[in-house]
């Protein structure tokens, strides 16, 4: 549906030159949640700008549903834009306004009959559950209530497609949760694709489908998102999955246990997490595991755990447990001092 082709863009600071994006290309499927995640920095936001052209890139192609955007007019852009809505980490919504306000004032703009603002308030302020605070005024809000009324105003022009940037990030994380709930059940119940911009890896886990990875204006990982937590490939992958999991061994207790039988990371996606692998390696093998730290969490409703194991015993015997771990569904690999994601 979105398709993102050599992006690059570069501004110009005072005398020298900023390159936000260099040489990008993603595509999002249609009915997808597909993340962008990376830390400050990383070009993400500048990105999600681009896929409405509120930010023109200096060099690539744009394109909505096969058409580029960069060679439409002006009013064609618009008309595009309409497929498009937008939610901001800060809410943007009319102080002097109500919640109905917020949601059709951008309606009456666009001209749209005031019964169809009418019927279309209505019901995306139901979908949003806060039917009873059509006349409250955004001070009166929460921020995740503020969120919502955002969201609904977004959903009024009826889009194909929603940009999320960094829509948690201000909200506390009870809240967040229920928002990502409510973009899931959107995406859900009415089709609508979402690109989603965020720097915390747990809203990727929640709800996205496929996630891309950026960090200096470059994206250096993609895939579905259970591929990239399984099999991270870069140190930054690999530090966002890590801050979800509580698996750092302190430096005594590293040096002490690598000198005497393996330290294994241990990974368990879907049916795996529940199976007994790690307790039948006691019974098959002459080792003894000690888990060390770790967790399971659920990926897009699926489990998945990430174990740190030693497994003590002799060479032969470790190698034979690892093997039977790996042809049970577990991904092992060595746990490593040397990697920046864990302790020292």
């Amino acid at each position: 549906m979105i398709e993102f082709k050599n992006l690059t863009k570069v501004f110009q600071d005072k005398k020298r030159e900023v390159k936000a994006l260099h040489d990008v290309s993603l595509q999002v499927k249609e009915g997808s949640i597909f993340g962008v995640i990376g830390y400050s920095g990383a070009g993400k936001s500048t990105l999600v700008r681009m896929a409405n052209l509120l930010e023109k890139p200096t060099s690539g192609q744009v394109l909505f549903e096969g058409k580029d955007l960069i060679k439409l007019s002006g009013s064609q852009l618009n008309d595009v834009r309409q497929q498009m809505g937008m939610i901001f980490q800060s809410f943007n919504l009319l102080k002097t306004g109500t919640v109905y306000d917020n949601i059709a004032l951008p309606l009456k703009l666009t001209g749209v009959p005031k019964a169809e603002i009418d019927k279309r308030v209505a019901q995306y302020i139901q979908i949003v559950g806060l039917q009873d605070k059509l006349k409250v005024y955004p001070a009166q809000l929460s921020g995740g209530q503020k969120q919502r009324v955002a969201i609904a105003r977004a959903l009024a022009h009826e889009p194909k497609v929603l940009l999320c940037d960094e829509a948690t990030s201000a909200l506390d994380p009870d809240t967040t949760e229920a928002i990502l709930e409510l973009l899931s059940k959107i995406n859900k119940e009415l089709g609508i694709t979402i690109l989603l911009i965020t720097h915390e890896m747990n809203v990727v886990q929640k709800i996205c489908h496929e996630v891309a990875v950026m960090e200096q204006g470059e994206v250096i990982e993609q895939g579905s998102v259970i591929d990239v937590f399984s099999k991270p490939q870069t140190e930054t992958a690999k530090r966002f999955i890590h801050s979800l999991f509580n698996d750092d061994i302190p430096g005594d207790l590293f040096r002490k246990l690598k000198t005497n039988g393996k330290l294994v990371s241990l990974s368990f996606i879907g049916e795996s997490a529940g199976d007994p692998a790690l307790a039948m390696v006691t019974k098959k093998y002459d080792v003894f595991p000690s888990i060390l730290g770790g967790n399971i969490t659920d990926l897009k409703e699926r489990p998945f755990g990430r174990l740190i194991v030693h497994l003590d015993g002799s060479e032969s015997e470790a190698q034979k447990a690892i093997h039977y771990l790996e042809e049970s569904g577990v991904i092992v690999e060595a746990y490593t001092k040397e990697d920046p994601t864990h302790g020292n």
